[in-house]
């Protein structure tokens, strides 16, 4: 509907086509609101486009790569793995393409409007979408803020598209390098830096901190860092890169380790120290919504921010930048809009490294749970003693479940083996559900599967293990 010869009304306007951003805008046709999207670029979002889908793709192609170079032991013996890499990126914009795809479809299915432009808030009901041609005002009722975060950029270390890189170019290159440094032990660089690794790169990470991974439990990082050693990846922590130079064929990075200058020479360098959120240029100021000092917008429970018309979510609401919490968000927010009584729970939120081994955690640690007061259990159960893992030859790692002692209730669990991506789900529901370890114990698992190692894990604490000697 067209307000005089000013605005178009619509009742809930979202503004990024992200995981957040598409399932907040298809909830809220979902529940009888009329909804308009815009995004500048692609719908998907990072995740779909340059993110999340693309780097996985990447690493299984690694992965694939690395289980034919290794199989000797195995009685298979391949000579001279060639690797088409023109043909693997095509592959991986395929699988890209078939999911983009299969989001608009869902958005037109639920009669969503999608408009690509940039948006511009002129009030604290209106905003100024940008296209190719024009620029309209649109008056919504409600709007959903879903911009999404992009690479944090080192003053030292300038993008310049071509050798010094974000995660972006990195899953878009032309050939496989044959030397690479990562600037930032975090999942990111360490995901890509494997995945290029296992291509045959010569990859170096320089870690500012002491460790990589910071935050995750060391005895899970203990494992990736065994295998990136085996890979052949040379990792330097306290490692503080003060400049690059890109004048030659390559670039030299040089960092200061340890109180000791250092260069180190490569063909791309990775910077992936993070992300920032992209709320600076988006006049917030005019819809009367402040940013904190990270450039992240406030909000309560319901994902509303200061102003109760608009509503944050996603990497623009603040940490953990998950795309499974955007669209967790995404739902709350268009339910809420609805007149419905939600809320955000974040206690059984799941995080996941496709590191190698992979590894992922949910609820609290032992740490955590001890500081909270609890009287911890924890009971961890080897994948070097369960049926599926060795016959995938992939023994490495462990399954650990903290509960409460004298209830037995499941608090937390933290994976790092084969399949811990999709492990940590069986631990979420058991959360979220109020489960004890007695309720998993007691769940009939498939034989030979790899989720026994729950159950498993599970009878420890009950105190009954059959597959692990009683401690």
């Amino acid at each position: 509907m067209v307000v005089g010869d000013f605005a178009t009304e619509v009742d809930v306007l979202v503004v990024g086509g992200g995981p957040g951003g598409y399932v907040a805008a298809i909830r809220a046709a979902q529940m009888g609101k009329s909804v308009t999207l815009v995004d500048k670029a692609e719908i998907g979002g990072v995740c779909l486009n340059r993110g999340c889908i693309p780097s996985k793709a990447l690493i299984h192609g690694g992965d694939e790569v690395h289980k034919m170079k290794n199989a000797s032991h195995m009685g298979i013996e391949v000579d001279n793995v060639k690797i088409n890499f023109a043909d693997m990126i095509k592959w991986k914009d395929d699988v890209v393409k078939k999911l983009t795809g299969g989001v608009s479809s869902l958005l037109k299915a639920n009669k969503v409007d999608v408009v690509q432009g940039e948006v511009y808030f002129s009030g604290e009901d209106t905003v100024k979408v940008a296209t190719d041609n024009d620029s309209t005002t649109y008056q919504f009722k409600h709007c959903i803020v879903a911009t999404g975060s992009r690479p944090f950029e080192i003053p030292s270390l300038k993008f310049d598209g071509d050798k010094i890189i974000s995660s972006t170019e990195a899953l878009s290159l032309s050939e496989i390098p044959e030397k690479m440094i990562v600037v930032g032990g975090g999942y990111i660089g360490l995901e890509l830096g494997t995945a290029y690794s296992k291509l045959g790169t010569e990859v170096t990470v320089l870690e500012g901190m002491d460790t990589i991974l910071p935050g995750v439990d060391p005895s899970m990082v203990r494992m990736v860092k065994r295998n990136l050693k085996k890979l052949g990846v040379d990792v330097v922590t306290n490692a503080m890169v003060q400049s690059a130079d890109t004048s030659g064929d390559g670039v030299t990075v040089t960092a200061e380790v340890k109180g000791e200058v250092k260069s180190f020479s490569a063909d791309k360098v990775l910077v992936s120290v993070g992300r920032k959120p992209n709320t600076d240029e988006l006049g917030l100021d005019l819809a009367g919504i402040e940013v904190d000092d990270k450039g992240f917008i406030p909000t309560d429970k319901q994902m509303r921010t200061k102003n109760d018309k608009i509503f944050a979510i996603g990497d623009v609401a603040g940490q953990p930048m998950l795309a499974h919490k955007a669209s967790y968000e995404g739902k709350i927010a268009a339910e809420v809009i609805a007149g419905e009584p939600s809320e955000v729970d974040y206690r059984a939120m799941p995080y996941v490294i496709f590191s190698d081994p992979e590894l992922a955690y949910t609820g609290l640690t032992e740490k955590e749970a001890k500081e909270e007061g609890y009287d911890v259990s924890v009971s961890r159960f080897s994948f070097a003693a369960n049926g599926r893992a060795l016959s995938l030859d992939a023994a490495d790692g462990f399954f650990q479940v903290v509960a409460d002692k004298e209830t037995q209730q499941i608090l937390g669990a933290q994976i790092v083996g084969p399949e811990a991506s999709s492990l940590i789900s069986e631990v979420v529901l058991a959360i979220e559900m109020g489960a004890n370890a007695e309720d998993i114990a007691l769940t009939i698992h498939a034989h030979p599967t790899l989720p026994e190692t729950f159950m498993e894990a599970a009878e420890g604490i009950v105190g009954n293990p059959v597959h692990m000697v009683k401690k």
